[in-house]
């Protein structure tokens, strides 16, 4: 089996433009040691697959855990190739999705959910806190729909922060099952940020976290008053699905908010993979702290 080299291939703009506005570091992922800035022209991690710690011509899910304490420097030098997770065609085809199928999906779902929220609310029955006494309780008209939208967005801004950081940033320490979570989850992303089949959250687990809020809103609260908040998170999952996606692959204009966040999300994933949480704004990374470390001096 002879040695392949993958490098940085026309499409993946974002580290040309990473490359030209961060500085290299000799531990940096992208430093020389995986493959040099020749004549303007950075390349990614090379991969020798008779070298490399894990076989690609296998899947790569259940072989990762097995890098034990090599697995975070391992994962954190991007290549430019796909990723093949599961050997099963079904299993993996469940794992990946295009942009669009984000959209298609959800909404549908974000616009039968709120008219249906909007057009009960619209009849007057609904009341906070009816079931413990109906002398106090509220009732909650139409009018507090787009309030409630905005609300279930900025609840899934806190979210998105969260999961970012303590799930997909977990440490997974030397633990086989630790490892295969983290790259199954995130480590991949990392490992092939321009693998565009992995960009976005694939439907289909996704619609378990659908359905787990589903059920959840209507015991926490009057059901309408609950599925329009998860109707504005919803909303919010899709932007920052849609904005990741972008973040990689689009080229906003120079000074702009997403050229801003363009920016910011290249140095996460190059230079502070332990900063810069936020994806579709970085507004929780300053009271939680994790602003990249030369933006504590900046304002968005």
């Amino acid at each position: 089996m002879g040695s392949q080299e993958v490098g940085l291939s026309p499409k993946p703009f974002l580290l040309c433009f990473f490359l030209q506005t961060c500085p290299k570091t000799p531990n940096s992922p992208t430093s020389d040691a995986s493959g040099p800035v020749m004549s303007g022209k950075p390349r990614l991690a090379s991969v020798n697959v008779e070298k490399d710690l894990v076989d690609w011509g296998k899947p790569l899910l259940w072989q990762v855990g097995h890098l034990r304490e090599k697995y975070n420097e391992w994962v954190h030098q991007p290549v430019d190739r796909p990723i093949r997770l599961f050997q099963s065609d079904i299993m993996e085809s469940f794992s990946k999705t295009t942009w669009y199928i984000v959209c298609l999906v959800w909404l549908p779902v974000i616009f039968f959910l709120g008219w249906n929220c909007y057009t009960t609310l619209a009849q007057g029955k609904t009341q906070l806190f009816s079931s413990f006494t109906s002398a106090y309780a509220i009732p909650v008209h139409k009018s507090w729909f787009p309030l409630l939208c905005l609300l279930g967005i900025f609840i899934w801004s806190l979210l998105e922060y969260l999961i970012h950081r303590f799930l997909f940033h977990m440490n997974p320490a030397s633990k086989y099952y630790l490892i295969t979570l983290h790259f199954l989850l995130h480590g991949q992303h990392h490992k092939s940020p321009f693998d565009s089949s992995r960009l976005v959250f694939p439907p289909v687990p996704a619609s378990l976290l659908f359905f787990f809020f589903y059920f959840l809103a209507p015991v926490v609260f009057p059901r309408e008053f609950g599925l329009s908040i998860l109707c504005g998170g919803i909303i919010g999952y899709v932007i920052y699905d849609m904005m990741h996606y972008y973040l990689h692959y689009g080229s906003p204009k120079e000074g702009t908010y997403l050229h801003g966040l363009k920016i910011y999300h290249i140095k996460h994933h190059f230079e502070h993979q332990k900063a810069g949480f936020g994806i579709s704004s970085r507004f929780w990374d300053r009271p939680f702290h994790t602003l990249i470390p030369e933006e504590n001096e900046k304002s968005d």
